[in-house]
C-alpha cells in the first residue's frame, strides 16, 4: 500500500528525505537528464520564478517506512493555464500500480488547477535505425499507458525537429485534453510550445529554432494522433490494493478529533461549551470529503510544562482528581495574587488560578483537556512530517489559559502548545481568528521573537476577557513587535473584518513564518451568542481564502463558536476556502 502526498518543500526533514529520494530515482530512470536540473529540484520548489514555473512534487510513499516508491513532477502556468508534466517515475523495486495512481492524482490536480490541458514529452514509437527493438519496446508501452486516459501525441507540427545536427529520435509532445470535449486552439497552443521550448529547454533551443517550431502548428483545432493501441481491460474497481483504491487518501486532510472531548461535560442550564459543538462541525465536514480521521498521539505532560507553569499543570491535576464523581469546583474567592503564598485549599485554589467564575473544575476536565493537548500536538506533527493542513477538533479549547492561568472554557493553550513543537523546526505565526481576544498566547510567547501571535478580536471594552487585547500591547523584550491585537468594534460585518485579516496577514508575511497555527473561533458568526459580529458561511469561505494563500503549513485547532446550527457550515465554508487556494492543496 502507498499513499500520494504533495512535498511543497525540501526544509522538513520528511520533505528533504523525499526530494533526496526522487533525486536518485531521476538519476536511476533517467540517464539523459542534466545534473543540474536534478540538483536545482529544491530551489524549483522554493521558488517558482527559477524557471518561471510553479513546480508541484507529489511522491508515492509508504505510510510506515516513508519509502518514495514513485513521483511525478509537474510543472504550472497560471498565465496560460497549463500543466506540463515534467517527470513520472516509478521504483523498479514498486510492486506495480504506483505509475498509474500518480497519473491519475496528476489529471485529477490538473483539472483543479482548470489547466486547458495536460501536456508532456514521450520519446518515439515509430520505428528508427537508432532504437532497437528493446527501447522501442519500451517507448510503444509507454505511450500505450498513456492512450488509456486519452493522451495522444500532437501532429503535424515541427515539435520533433532535431535542435542540432546530432540529435536523434526527438520526443514526441503529447496532449492529455483530461476529459474536456473543448478544442485546443491554435494560439494557446503555440503559447504552450514556446513556454517550454523558452523555459525549460532555454539552454538548448536558440530563439530561431523556437520560433520555427511554434510557427508550425498550423491545424486550428489542434489535432492529436488517432489512436493506436487496443484499450486496455477496464481496471477493476473492487480488486482490492488497486491504485485508485489507495489515491483518494492523498487528497485529504488530516483531521484529529478528542474522542474523550465529553467526559467533563458540565450538565448545567446555558451552559454553552457542549458536545454538540463537535458533532455539529464533524457531520458537516465529514460530508465534505476533505478531510481523513487519524488518532490522536499520546504525549508526556512534560510538553504541556513546556508553555505551562509545572505548579498550574499539577494543580489542576490534583485538584480534578479531588473533586468528587458528578460534582464540579467553581472557583469563589480570587486573591490578590502573592506568588510565595497561594491559598493552602485546593477548592480556594481555583481563584487563584482562574480569571473567571463559569470554568468549572471536575474529576475530568484534566483529562480531557490532556486529550485536546495530544489533538494539537499529533496535528502538529502530521504538518511537521510534511502535511500541508492539519486540523484538531477538540473540547476543551484553550486559546485563554495562559502561562499559570486558565478560564474561558479553556485549561491548557492547545494551539500554543502545538505552536511550540513547530517552532524546533522554524518561525511561527499564530492567528488567532476567534472573537475573543487570544490572552493565553499572547502570555505565552511575549517575550519571543520567534513565535509571532497575532489576534483578531471584539475591543475589551466589551468583550472578554476584557483585561487584554489592547493595540499597545506588542511584546517585551526580545519580543517586542512580535505580537499584534487588532481590536475590533461591536458590529462588524465580513468586509470589515477582511480589511483587518489583510492587515494581520501583511504582518504574518512580513515575519517570514515557516508555519502557522490558527485558532480557529466560528463565534465570530450571526447570531452566535457569545458574540456580536455579522459574519456568514460566504465570509468564513473569503476568509479562508485569505489565509490560505499565505502558502504555508497550517495546523487549525478548534476554539470557540457556540451558534450549534450553523457552525458546521461555517467550519465547513473555512475549509472550503483555506483549502481551495493552489498553495495549499
Amino acid at each position: 500500500m502507498f499513499l500520494i502526498r504533495r512535498v511543497h518543500d525540501a526544509e522538513l526533514p520528511t520533505n528533504k528525505a523525499a526530494v533526496e529520494a526522487v533525486q536518485r530515482l531521476l538519476r536511476l530512470r533517467f540517464g539523459g537528464v542534466r545534473t543540474e536540473e536534478i540538483d536545482d529540484l529544491p530551489e524549483k520548489l522554493r521558488n517558482p520564478f527559477l524557471h518561471r514555473f510553479s513546480a508541484m512534487l507529489l511522491v508515492a510513499e509508504r505510510p510506515r517506512t516513508g519509502d518514495v516508491e514513485g513521483f511525478a513532477l509537474v510543472l504550472r502556468d497560471p498565465t496560460l493555464n497549463f500543466c506540463f508534466l515534467d517527470f513520472l517515475a516509478a521504483d523498479p523495486e514498486s510492486r506495480g500500480g504506483v505509475g498509474a495512481a500518480l497519473y491519475e492524482r496528476v489529471r485529477e490536480d490538473s483539472r483543479a488547477f482548470r489547466a486547458d490541458g495536460l501536456f508532456f514529452e514521450c520519446p518515439p514509437d515509430a520505428p528508427s535505425p537508432t532504437l532497437d527493438e528493446a527501447t522501442l519496446a519500451e517507448n510503444r508501452s509507454r505511450l500505450r499507458f498513456y492512450e488509456r486516459w486519452g493522451a495522444r501525441p500532437v501532429v503535424g507540427t515541427a515539435y520533433e525537429k532535431p535542435v542540432g545536427p546530432g540529435d536523434v529520435d526527438m520526443p514526441y509532445l503529447v496532449c492529455d485534453t483530461l476529459g474536456s470535449t473543448r478544442a485546443l486552439r491554435r494560439a494557446h497552443v503555440r503559447q504552450v510550445v514556446r513556454a517550454v521550448l523558452e523555459r525549460k529547454y532555454k539552454y538548448l533551443c536558440p530563439p530561431e529554432y523556437v520560433e520555427e517550431v511554434v510557427s508550425s502548428i498550423v491545424d486550428d483545432p489542434l489535432r492529436l494522433r488517432e489512436p493506436r493501441y487496443p484499450a486496455a481491460p477496464e481496471r477493476s474497481k473492487s480488486r482490492p490494493g488497486a491504485a485508485h483504491e489507495r489515491r483518494p487518501w492523498a487528497s485529504l486532510y488530516p483531521l484529529v478529533v478528542n474522542e474523550n472531548h465529553d467526559i467533563h461535560h458540565i450538565r448545567e442550564r446555558g451552559y454553552i461549551e457542549a458536545p454538540v459543538r463537535v458533532s455539529s462541525i464533524l457531520e458537516s465536514l465529514e460530508a465534505s470529503g476533505m478531510f481523513r480521521r487519524v488518532i490522536a498521539r499520546q504525549n508526556p505532560l512534560d510538553v504541556i510544562t513546556e508553555v505551562h507553569d509545572w505548579a498550574f499543570v499539577r494543580y489542576l491535576q490534583r485538584a480534578c482528581a479531588g473533586v468528587p464523581e458528578g460534582k464540579s469546583l467553581y472557583p469563589y474567592v480570587f486573591p490578590i495574587r502573592n506568588k510565595a503564598r497561594p491559598p493552602h485549599d485546593l477548592s480556594v485554589r481555583a481563584g487563584y488560578y482562574c480569571i473567571d467564575t463559569f470554568t468549572p473544575l471536575n474529576r475530568n476536565a484534566f483529562l480531557a483537556a490532556r486529550g485536546a493537548v495530544d489533538c494539537a500536538l499529533t496535528a502538529a506533527a502530521h504538518v511537521a512530517d510534511g502535511a500541508r493542513l492539519a486540523y484538531a477538533l477538540v473540547r476543551p479549547p484553550g486559546h485563554h489559559a495562559e502561562r499559570a492561568s486558565y478560564g474561558g472554557f479553556c485549561y491548557f493553550n492547545n494551539a500554543a502548545i502545538a505552536a511550540q513543537s513547530l517552532s524546533r523546526l522554524g518561525r511561527v505565526a499564530m492567528l488567532d481568528v476567534d472573537y475573543h481576544h487570544g490572552n493565553g498566547q499572547q502570555d505565552i510567547f511575549y517575550g519571543r521573537a520567534d513565535v509571532l501571535t497575532v489576534s483578531i478580536h471584539g475591543h475589551p471594552n466589551f468583550a472578554y476577557p476584557y483585561f487584554s487585547g489592547f493595540e499597545e500591547e506588542e511584546g517585551e523584550g526580545e519580543g517586542l513587535g512580535y505580537n499584534l491585537n487588532i481590536a475590533l468594534p461591536e458590529h462588524v460585518t465580513g468586509e470589515r473584518y477582511r480589511k483587518a485579516l489583510e492587515r494581520a496577514l501583511a504582518r504574518i508575511r512580513d515575519f517570514g513564518a515557516r508555519f502557522l497555527v490558527v485558532p480557529l473561533g466560528l463565534d465570530t458568526a450571526r447570531g452566535d451568542p457569545t458574540g456580536s459580529w455579522s459574519l456568514v458561511a460566504r465570509d468564513f469561505e473569503e476568509n479562508g481564502a485569505l489565509i490560505g494563500a499565505l502558502g504555508l503549513p497550517t495546523v487549525v485547532v478548534q476554539e470557540g463558536g457556540y451558534k450549534t446550527r450553523t457552525i458546521g457550515g461555517c467550519a465547513t465554508s473555512f475549509f472550503r476556502g483555506l483549502t481551495r487556494v493552489a498553495q495549499i492543496v
